[in-house]
């Protein structure tokens, strides 16, 4: 087997049949790839529908194996210990990949570009609604994700991590897997743990893959709020792999409480405060009317302001708690 796609799975009957689609239609020949689900013990229709999809295509080789632990990394350590590929590649069971996508992570593997490689992201609505539109908007923009570059580049480049990366699974067992300590954060720690010994991160601004975003600001708030929590525990153990876009969102928090708290009692609080949050909600709409105007889609000016902001204040928020956490503790 040349290559096995590693999917963590979990109560996903509404992407799962189109993950399966997209995995029959790769340019990579069938018969050069099997498909390993880690499921996380759904409690939905998920398993119906990949029994269902394999009973209709078993030209596709698909196993499915248990996660009784339900994280993310889990699943990924124990696919990788299911399979018998050359080659692992990670993905997501709302992810969907472009037909050619593993066929280029090949070649750019098999050439040495790089050790683990992937793509760039294209955000997708999680539904039709405004709200589903304007947070696929938020996630997939720089005012809202910083220098995260597999969301939005252009251009190819080495970087600091990739989403659905590609590695030769020698190499994956060589660095230990990835860190079942952390629920989330895991393919950032791991890419940091590659660069670490001299390997490369490659993104190739030519491999796409749709995925699909959050729909409601609820589900959103959480995702983000999980992602500053295990971002902290990461770097604490990985110092020289912080990056300015992960201190600004805590640092940001900080300020808006502290500044919030004074205003109580300190007018000029009252004006920094008011100057900080003026020039931050002025850009994010700046950022939203043009983005609205590119897709043609007027709820973006007033939703994506709120999803971004959203985002910064619950990943900040994750961070701090998950830092005040860990100081209780030790």
């Amino acid at each position: 087997m040349v290559v096995s796609i590693l999917i963590p799975c979990f109560n996903e009957e509404k992407t799962i049949t189109r993950l399966l689609d997209t995995l029959l239609k790769q340019t990579c020949p069938l018969n050069q790839m099997e498909v390993i689900i880690a499921d996380g013990m759904s409690t939905d229709k998920t398993r119906k529908k990949i029994n269902s999809f394999n009973d209709v295509h078993p030209e596709l080789r698909i196993t499915v194996i248990d996660n009784p632990l339900k994280t993310i990394p889990s699943a990924i350590n124990a696919a990788a210990r299911a399979s018998s590929g050359t080659y692992l590649l990670r993905m997501d069971a709302h992810a969907f990949p472009a037909s050619d996508y593993i066929e280029k992570c090949l070649r750019n593997l098999q050439s040495g570009v790089g050790d683990n490689v992937g793509g760039v992201c294209v955000m997708i609505p999680g539904d039709d609604s405004w709200v589903g539109r304007a947070i696929a908007e938020a996630v997939g923009h720089p005012l809202g994700v910083g220098d995260a570059l597999y969301r939005f580049s252009r251009e190819s480049a080495f970087v600091d991590t990739v989403a659905f990366g590609a590695f030769r699974r020698d190499l994956f067992f060589e660095m230990g897997g990835f860190n079942e300590a952390l629920h989330s954060n895991e393919d950032y720690e791991f890419n940091t743990r590659l660069r670490a010994r001299g390997y490369k991160v490659y993104l190739d601004a030519g491999i796409k893959v749709e995925y699909a975003a959050r729909s409601t600001l609820m589900s959103l708030a959480q995702q983000y709020f999980r992602y500053g929590f295990w971002k902290y525990r990461m770097l604490i153990k990985n110092l020289g792999s912080i990056r300015l876009r992960q201190i600004l969102p805590p640092l940001f928090v900080i300020s808006i409480v502290g500044l919030s708290i004074f205003s109580l009692f300190f007018s000029l609080a009252r004006i920094i405060l008011a100057a900080i949050l003026c020039i931050y909600f002025l850009t994010l709409i700046l950022g939203s009317v043009i983005q609205s105007v590119k897709k043609k889609d007027i709820a973006i000016i007033v939703g994506m302001p709120i999803a971004i902001a959203i985002m910064h204040f619950s990943w900040g928020t994750g961070f701090l708690v998950s830092m005040l956490r860990s100081s209780l503790v030790e």
